[in-house]
């Protein structure tokens, strides 16, 4: 607030005048306006133009204080001409406005707080398993002179492979933060229709393993096949893990498509149950 209620004396004389007084009136608005965001409230205070509308400046008043659930029947309660006729309601008004806008400001600064160190321990976390996979020890709990350090790591480590070792990026241009935005939209997208796929397929597999037991050979092997299946079913799980990161690290390699019938891919995926099937 920078009005002219600042000053001690201004104050008193506005509060005497009550609501006679525009700078009264301006400062009940600027604390409506600034408690109304912070608690997602209905009710709302707004200027007034003139005389003709006291009336309903109060009973705007009374109706965000009832919202608030405020302690002092004066305001809330009685002839709506009267609840603010006398200095002392005036006061507590504003009392009551000031304290609650001071306590909803400390609620939500702990509140951003929180969120922010949140969201610091699991970056910091992301940092550190990237330390132990470089065998960095996690000598600084800030996150800055860590990265210097992964940075620094990285590159002695590539200055002592093959030039081509890791491959090219198949990312060749940065990213903006609209783009990123787009990017994460797509990819939550992509991840719910894979979701939908893995879980049918996870489920045609329970019932393909149903259905071999089935048979009377079958039947006396219930416990043994459960115990080999279900410790591997179990460890599959219906959601992606893929996240843009996994695009910025992708090498261009990743383009290139490979059939699937192709002579190196089946060297990998020839089986046994193969020859019984074709």
């Amino acid at each position: 607030y920078t009005g002219p209620l600042l000053e001690e004396e201004a104050l008193k004389k506005a509060v005497e005048n009550g609501l006679s007084s525009p700078e009264f009136f301006d400062l009940c608005v600027w604390l409506g306006s600034q408690i109304k965001p912070l608690c997602n409230m209905e009710e709302s205070i707004t200027p007034t133009d003139g005389d003709k509308d006291i009336e309903s400046f109060q009973l705007e008043i009374s109706g965000f204080l009832r919202e608030m659930a405020c302690p002092y029947s004066s305001l809330i309660s009685g002839d709506i001409k009267d609840r603010l006729k006398e200095k002392e309601d005036c006061l507590k008004l504003l009392l009551f406005l000031s304290t609650e806008l001071q306590a909803l400001k400390i609620l939500h600064s702990k509140k951003s707080k929180g969120s922010h160190l949140e969201k610091h321990n699991e970056i910091y976390q992301e940092v550190q398993a990237i330390c132990d996979a470089l065998g960095l020890p996690n000598s600084s709990p800030d996150i800055p002179p860590l990265l210097t350090k992964v940075e620094q790591k990285i590159k002695d480590v590539l200055s002592k492979v093959q030039k081509n070792h890791v491959g090219k990026s198949l990312l060749t241009k940065p990213l903006n933060s609209d783009q990123v935005e787009r990017l994460e939209k797509i990819n939550d997208a992509l991840r719910s229709e894979y979701e939908c796929r893995r879980r049918m397929l996870m489920k045609r597999l329970d019932v393909t393993v149903q259905s071999f037991g089935w048979s009377d050979r079958a039947k006396v092997k219930t416990d043994d096949i459960a115990r080999i299946y279900q410790p591997k079913r179990y460890a599959l799980s219906p959601k992606s893990t893929i996240t843009l990161a996994h695009l910025l690290a992708a090498r261009e390699d990743l383009s290139k498509i490979i059939r699937t019938s192709s002579g190196s891919t089946r060297e990998k995926t020839v089986c046994a149950i193969n020859k019984v099937m074709f």
